[in-house]
């Protein structure tokens, strides 16, 4: 009796295509057979049982092209008001492309506090859970009419890689207009090598290029950190070829295309990877040799005995940066205490606390349910 053929296993994949790739470089008119092809792939990998959400830029350029405008606005009302233009008429692209290949398409317009805010967090998690369960995929765009810390922020990069991180996705595909990372800009650098895998994204040494061309926003360093969130989150992240979105088949059946950043260990909770991706550090705790140790191999809280020095200003259950004694980030978290009060304690026992402060307090500084650990030295 011949053994039961076993099943492909099924991924859910984040695929952020930007707006290099969507339009063309000088008038940035949308690329249609791109988006065809990339349209065709979705359907393909949705068809196979994979769980796809896709997340689209290309909303000033469209508006810019709509518009008459040659370059892209500088200001953030110009960008605001030609974002209203373009995203209507971008998410209209897509549904007739998704249409005619019946495949049911939602948009879904984020902005960073989304995110960063949990209740906003969690409502975002079910609402994707839900239209994923009724096979929709949903198009996802920074909302850049309202979000004017969005559009300082820079481009979907990092939203795509907060959403892969809010959905627990085990692929994350940066579709750009270069193949692969690189040693350098290839555009720019004869001797530049491409760099096809990396297990510790803290070791890459490649020179980062600014955004690829005058319509995007992003570059290869927006990519490298949204990279940097997405494996922190147990993500594999890919950049490759926007221009050949069917290599994400390819890639997703093992073949050894682009350049794949190594996911490290899925966060244990839905919480902590909410801290490690979408929370913005107020400021920076500086800990000895000892705490370090201690968070790092043993999975403790942070007392206050262990911090060396407190920068920046921030309130009770703001996200601060914990930093070793060489100053390298080590992990983030949820911290406890004020500055001010901080200050006063540092260095200090926890039995001290009250005595310091004229109040009882919390034993740590940051309890080890709301510490994450950052990504490995070695």
């Amino acid at each position: 009796m011949s053994p039961p053929i076993a099943k492909p296993k099924s991924y859910t994949l984040v695929i952020k295509i930007g707006t290099s790739s969507l339009t063309s470089p000088d008038t940035g008119h949308l690329a249609l057979s791109t988006i065809a092809r990339l349209v065709e792939t979705i359907c393909q990998l949705q068809r196979l049982g994979h769980h796809i959400v896709l997340v689209s830029s290309g909303a000033v350029g469209v508006g810019c092209a709509r518009l008459g405008i040659a370059e892209r606005p500088k200001t953030i009302a110009l960008k605001q008001a030609v974002a209203a233009v373009g995203q209507g008429r971008l998410i209209r692209v897509y549904d007739d492309f998704f249409s005619e290949l019946s495949q049911p398409i939602a948009q879904v317009l984020l902005t960073r506090s989304d995110l960063a805010q949990r209740s906003r967090y969690i409502n975002s998690y079910r609402t994707f859970r839900q239209l994923i369960q009724l096979g929709v995929i949903p198009i996802v765009n920074e909302n850049d009419t309202v979000a004017v810390d969005e559009l300082k922020f820079g481009d979907n990069d990092t939203l795509s890689a907060m959403v892969a991180s809010l959905i627990s996705a085990d692929y994350l595909f940066l579709l750009t207009d270069v193949d692969q990372l690189y040693s350098a800009d290839p555009r720019q650098d004869p001797t530049a090598y491409p760099i096809s895998r990396v297990s510790n994204i803290n070791q890459i040494e490649a020179n980062i290029g600014a955004a690829g061309s005058r319509w995007g926003t992003g570059g290869m360093a927006t990519k490298i950190e949204a990279a940097r969130i997405a494996t922190t989150a147990g993500t594999h992240t890919v950049i490759t070829q926007g221009q050949t979105p069917e290599n994400i088949l390819k890639i997703v059946q093992g073949e050894a295309i682009g350049t794949l950043f190594e996911a490290q260990s899925k966060q244990p909770t839905a919480r902590k990877r909410w801290i490690a991706g979408n929370l913005i550090p107020a400021g920076r705790l500086y800990l000895d040799s000892g705490a370090e140790t201690a968070i790092r191999t043993g999975g403790k809280s942070l007392l206050p005995a262990g911090v060396t020095e407190v920068e920046g200003e921030f309130s009770p259950q703001d996200a601060v940066l914990l930093c070793g004694p060489n100053g390298q980030e080590i992990a983030r978290g949820l911290v406890n205490y004020s500055d001010e009060d901080l200050r006063k304690i540092c260095g200090h026992r926890s039995a001290d606390i009250e005595q310091l402060l004229g109040q009882a307090g919390a034993e740590t500084v940051i309890h080890r349910d709301n510490l994450v650990l950052s990504m490995p030295d070695v």
